[in-house]
Formats: structure tokens, C-alpha cells, sequence
């Protein structure tokens, strides 16, 4: 049966002031989500003018205001839900998990490092991303290079796309972000002169809200208006393209130039032949990597939400685009998710929480490949600790889909930010492995056998060799091969056929051919298996939001002391898995402590000793501020009868047990076999 449940209520309820205005948020949400489609269509479309543009965003900048407003009197309604950032950054910096990069140098802009609480709990959580996905699913993992050359990010589209307009001082050669420097000088000259007449002043705000609509020349055009000055003194140069991927040149001699990748999955396509011959050429199957990406962003912000240098998690899963359904599809049907679809967001702006099977049945997620994907990033996120309260998946609009895309759904995380995207499940279809197969002429083919032998139709051709040498030289082979590849399926080598009969010439992968060249009869054959380009349904985690995501679901603050902060971590991915502390400074004490400690650690469980002077309440707040969920303490007892005492970060509740059984007891808590 289908099941969907939402957050509204029956209208015999009488809903608390809470919920109405969750309503009313709920409801605004949607119309900023249709305004922003309706001002991304306009900017697309060449036959917008800039006034129907600058109203359009007028509009949606005044919806979001009143959307804020409304966030704000929420979270003034229940104090509780507030979020104490002031805490949170004193203590990820106090505790080093998270620092400015080159900070005694002044730091850079989107570089951070990660301290050591962080750095073991990123490890911990990128170990059990491999084990859920790579190993559980048999996945191909493999580990890329980080520079890239010029040609597969021309071939991708990363060259001709990642693109922001810059403009330069003609003196220093500093640059600039166009559209941001002719908004400052807008607000800049509104807020020196307040007695401007409201006509004037919203003039220039629409102007102002174009600004990333431009053109170059319209951009420049506007800059020398408003008299927009270099820091030199001088005028800008024109506007260029900026593109955000960092540049390179591979070898001495300059001239091969390069690109550090701004994703890891173009190593994974461009393997594709070797991929599935290492997979016996069984479909379908997944390719995974783990790795760095890099991006010049122009004003990185948001802390570890938009940095430069960032860790992925992909895969690549190929499977054949007339079947994308999953062998394991059985084991999350009836998992339920949080799902935001494009037409909720246009329409009553909530979410509906429904089963893996029936948004599958229902037409929601496209099918059951990308569902079961989305369905076991929900399951990796409850696994590392995030809260599932604060868990969506988000379908992409008709207006945010790149033309080849099938379906999009982003795991969306809410934190102080808002809903940020951290993970994003796109089916691509055939498109990465189609450009990258017709760049270098390469056929990015699978095969399926058939278990009975099937007649299709094809199309026997027959060349005229001299009249395809005497045009195409060199490609003459390569343009039978084209042809040939068409001919298989007489579907496809149809149109080119009807066009070379009516013009007497067709273009085929950008080469013009005619009819002259080659002739053609239309029959049919048996085939006992059929070759096809397989689709790619994509899971993209960004490793480092889904590390800050974590890291502010699992802060708290224990009983609502400011000097008591907590981090909730579960066992399987806390940096230290157990302190053990002892309660006095006595040789006999410290020599059990290490005792402990090194039994732990030879179970691979990293181990915190605290043997400082503090007091034993204190030592134990030390520990629960970098997350440590389990504390053995030794004391006087121990020496008498060989017992200590093992307390749980959370409840605080402590038990008495012998110290030979402390590493099996924490050794199954951390590995999930026992639950405290």
C-alpha cells in the first residue's frame, strides 16, 4: 500500500502557534523556491530584458527577507532550538579540530586544517563510507591522479563552464569579481547620499540586482558608469571570464598545460574500458573513489561549507539505461525517507516522508538504482551520527538539471547554515562516457548477452573508400567507424538515411557526408547479444560539510552550561574510543592505567590517558569535549580487587567491572555488538 505521511495536521486538531508558523515558513518556502526557478529561466533566455530580469529578483530578495524574519520569530518562540555558535567555535578552535591554515602568516581564505580530534574522527568516517559502500557493495575502488590534463576537462565541459567574470587593475594587476565590485559601488553611492528621490534609488537597485546577468561588455559598460575605480587610481580593464579550477603546466617546458580536478569522478570515466574488463565485463557494476578536489572559489565562506581544497567521496555506478534496477533494490524498500520533490517545493512547501518502494512505484525517484542509493547514504548518515530529524533529500528542479540529467536528489543537512547540500545523487545518463568516447574515439561500450538469439533490424552499408579518403584523409577510418556504430540499429542510422536521401548530405559526429560516399540496404539480422553506452547514476558526498554537519549535530551542552560542552559521537567514529584515567598519581595506580591503555590500543581502539593533576570531574569533562564516549577509572579498589569503574559520556551512569573485561566490553560497543 502507499504509504507518504507529512507534517501537516487534521484540520480537527487545533495546531499550537509553533506549527502555524511553521506553516506560514513552509508556505513562503515554496514561493521563494518558484520565484528563484522563475529568475534562473529568465537570465537563461536570450529574450529577457534587464527590467523583467531586476524585478523578478527584486521580488525574490523581498521573500527572503520576510522568510528571515519569520526564521528569526521561530526561533525566538523556542529558545531551545537556538544554536550556540559562540560556544561551538570556541570550543572546535580551544580543541583544535578544526584551525585556520598558515594562521601565524595570516591565513588564506577557504584553506583550513584539521587538528587532531578531527583529523581521527575524518578517518573514522571515511573507514566506514568504505566499508558501507565499497566493500558491502563489491564496489571498484580506485585512487586517481589530482592533476589533470587540459583536454579531459575541455572534453567534460570544466573549462568552458566554471566560469565568473574578473576584471584587473591595469597598475598592480590585482583582480577582481566584476558583478560584486559594480554592487558595492551601488551600495556605496545609495548609502552617501539618503535624500536620494526613491525613483533614482531603485533605479540603480536594479541595475544592482543584475549585476551577475550581465554580459561582459554590458558589465563594462556599467563599471565605467558608475565611475567604478582600481585601486590604482585607474579604470578597470575589461571584464574576463574567470574560470574557478586552479591552472597549471605539466613538465618543464610549460606548454602542456593542466588543471588540479575540481571532482574525482573524471579519473573513474575515462577508465572505464579497464574497469570492466578488471569486473570480467559484468554490468553492472560501481567504481568508487575517495579524494581531494580543488576549487578557486572567488569568496570562499561558511566556514568548511565553501573552502578551496576539499575531500570527495564518488561513485560511479554503470548500468544499462533501458534497465536501472538494483539486485539489492529488496533490502531498503521499505526504508522510509524524508523526500522534498520539485512539485512540493513549488506547491505547499513541505516534505513528505515516505517508503523507498512506493516513491519508486509512485514516479518520484526516477528508479530503483538512484532510490537505493539515496536510501543507503540515509543508512550511512544514521551509521556515523547524524541526526535524522535534520535529514532531507531534495529532487532538483526542471530549471537546476543540467539537459542530459535523468533525476537529481541532494541529501540536504540542516545546520546553523540552513538545509546545506552534502550529498548529491544525480543519474547523468550515458553523457559522461558519450563525450568522452567520441573525444578520443574510443568506444565506452558494455555488451549484454542475450539468452535467446533476437532479429533486429540494421543497416548493410557499402563504402565508396576513394570518395571517403579524397575528403577525410586521415579520419577516413574514423568516419565508417561512425556510420558503422549507427548501422547497428536501424533506428538509429534511419534519420541520417532520410537526410542523405532529401539533401544529399548528413553530418555524423561533426564530419558533413555524402551521399556519394557510401550506400546502404536495410535487413535484418539475428544478434545473440546486444552493445550498448551504459548510464551513470552518481552518489557525490562532500566529505568535508558532511564533517562540520557532524560535527554540530553531536555539540551539545549539558544541562545547559556553557562550561559543560559535549561532543555526542557515536563510538564507531569518535576520535578516542575510551580515557583512562586514573585517581591518583601513585606508581602502582598509573602502572595499571598503562596496562589498560596498551591492551585497548593493541585492539586497534585509540585510547586517551589523562594523568594530570585535575580533578577526576574535570579529566572527565576534558574527555567529553573532544567526543571520547567511553571512561575507565582506576582507583584504590582496583588494587584491592582488580575492578574499575567505566562510565558513559552521555547518561554519565558508570559501572563496576573486572579490568580484564574492559577492552571486550568497549571493543563490542564500538563495533556495535553491544548497546549501552
Amino acid at each position: 500500500s502507499h504509504k507518504t505521511n507529512t507534517s501537516t495536521m487534521s484540520s480537527a486538531d487545533a495546531p499550537p502557534a509553533g506549527s502555524a508558523l511553521q506553516d506560514e515558513i513552509d508556505a513562503l518556502n515554496a514561493k521563494i523556491t518558484l520565484q528563484g526557478a522563475l529568475v534562473r529561466t529568465l537570465k537563461k533566455e536570450s529574450s529577457s530584458n534587464a527590467d523583467e530580469i531586476g524585478i523578478a529578483v527584486e521580488e525574490l530578495k523581498k521573500l527572503k527577507i520576510t522568510a528571515e524574519e519569520l526564521r528569526k520569530k521561530q526561533e525566538a518562540a523556542d529558545p531551545s532550538k537556538a544554536f550556540n555558535r559562540k560556544s561551538f567555535d570556541e570550543l572546535i578552535l580551544r580543541k583544535m579540530f578544526i584551525v585556520p591554515s598558515f594562521e601565524i602568516h595570516g591565513g588564506v581564505k577557504g584553506l583550513f586544517d584539521l587538528g587532531p580530534p578531527a583529523c581521527a574522527l575524518k578517518a573514522a568516517m571515511v573507514d566506514v563510507w568504505r566499508k558501507h559502500f565499497v566493500l558491502a557493495e563489491s564496489m571498484l575502488e580506485m585512487e586517481c591522479t589530482c592533476l589533470t590534463p587540459e583536454v579531459v576537462l575541455k572534453t567534460s565541459g570544466h573549462v568552458d563552464r566554471f566560469t565568473d567574470l574578473m576584471v584587473k587593475d591595469p597598475v598592480s594587476g590585482e583582480c577582481f569579481r566584476a558583478d560584486k565590485l559594480l554592487e558595492d559601488v551601488i551600495d556605496e553611492l545609495i548609502e552617501a547620499n539618503p535624500d536620494m528621490p526613491t525613483e533614482e534609488k531603485e533605479q540603480h537597485l536594479r541595475i544592482q540586482i543584475q549585476a551577475d546577468a550581465f554580459s561582459p561588455a554590458e558589465l563594462d559598460e556599467q563599471l565605467t558608469k558608475y565611475g567604478c575605480k582600481a585601486p590604482s587610481g585607474e579604470p578597470y580593464g575589461p571584464s574576463f571570464p574567470f574560470n574557478l579550477m586552479f591552472k597549471t603546466s605539466i613538465g618543464p617546458e610549460g606548454t602542456a598545460v593542466g588543471y588540479l580536478r575540481p571532482e574525482t569522478a573524471q579519473g573513474l570515466f575515462v577508465n572505464f574500458r579497464r574497469l570492466l574488463d578488471a569486473n570480467a565485463q559484468k554490468m553492472p557494476f560501481a567504481a568508487a573513489q575517495i579524494g581531494l578536489g580543488f576549487r578557486n572559489e572567488i569568496a570562499p565562506r561558511s566556514g568548511l561549507l565553501r573552502v578551496r581544497e576539499f575531500c570527495m567521496g564518488e561513485i560511479e555506478h554503470f548500468v544499462n539505461p533501458d534497465d536501472k534496477s538494483h539486485p539489492n533494490f529488496s533490502s531498503v524498500v521499505n526504508k522510509e525517507l524524508v523526500l522534498f520533490g520539485r512539485d512540493d517545493q513549488l506547491g505547499s512547501g513541505k516534505t513528505k516522508t515516505i517508503r523507498v518502494g512506493d516513491a519508486v512505484a509512485t514516479g518520484l525517484v526516477n528508479n530503483e538504482t538512484l532510490a537505493y542509493f539515496m536510501a543507503r547514504t540515509q543508512l550511512f548518515m544514521e551509521r556515523i551520527g547524524m541526526d535524522p530529524s535534520r535529514l532531507r533529500f531534495r529532487q532538483h528542479l526542471t530549471t537546476e538539471m543540467a539537459h542530459y540529467a535523468c533525476d537529481c536528489w541532494d541529501l540536504e543537512i540542516q545546520s546553523s547554515y540552513g538545509w546545506v547540500e552534502c550529498v548529491g545523487h544525480a543519474d547523468r545518463a550515458c553523457y559522461d562516457l558519450d563525450v568522452h568516447g567520441k573525444a578520443t574515439k574510443t568506444p565506452m561500450i558494455a555488451t549484454m548477452k542475450l539468452d535467446e538469439a533476437r532479429e533486429v533490424e540494421v543497416a548493410k552499408l557499402k563504402f565508396d573508400r576513394k570518395a571517403l579518403g579524397k575528403t577525410f584523409k586521415g579520419d577516413q577510418r574514423v568516419v565508417a567507424a561512425a556510420l558503422e556504430a549507427l548501422a547497428e540499429n536501424w533506428a538509429d542510422f534511419e534519420p541520417v538515411a532520410t537526410t542523405l536521401e532529401s539533401d544529399g548530405k548528413a553530418t555524423v559526429d561533426g564530419f558533413e557526408i555524402t551521399k556519394e560516399m557510401v550506400t546502404w540496404k536495410k535487413e535484418t539480422k539475428k544478434v545473440h547479444e546486444i552493445k550498448y553506452t551504459p548510464s551513470v547514476i552518481e552518489p557525490s558526498f562532500g566529505m568535508g560539510r558532511i564533517l562540520y554537519s557532524l560535527l554540530e549535530h553531536c555539540f551539545y551542552q549539558r544541562d545547559a552550561d556553557e562550561q559543560r560542552c559535549v561532543m555526542r559521537f557515536k563510538p564507531a567514529v569518535a576520535p578516542h574510543k575510551c580515557a583512562v584515567l586514573p585517581i591518583s598519581s601513585g606508581d602502582e595506580v598509573n602502572a595499571v592505567v598503562d596496562e589498560i591503555a596498551a591492551d585497548l590500543m593493541d585492539s586497534d581502539m585509540a585510547t586517551r590517558v589523562d594523568k594530570s593533576t585535575a580533578s577526576l570531574g574535570r579529566r572527565y569533562s576534558r574527555a567529553d569535549e573532544v567526543g571520547v564516549p567511553f571512561a575507565v577509572t582506576v582507583d584504590f579498589d582496583t588494587l584491592a580487587d582488580g575492578t574499575v569503574t567505566l562510565r558513559e559520556r552521555d547518561s554519565t551512569v558508570q559501572i563496576r567491572l573486572p579490568k580484564s573485561e574492559v577492552t571486550k566490553t568497549v571493543f563490542d560497543f564500538v563495533h556495535g555488538r553491544m548497546t549501552w
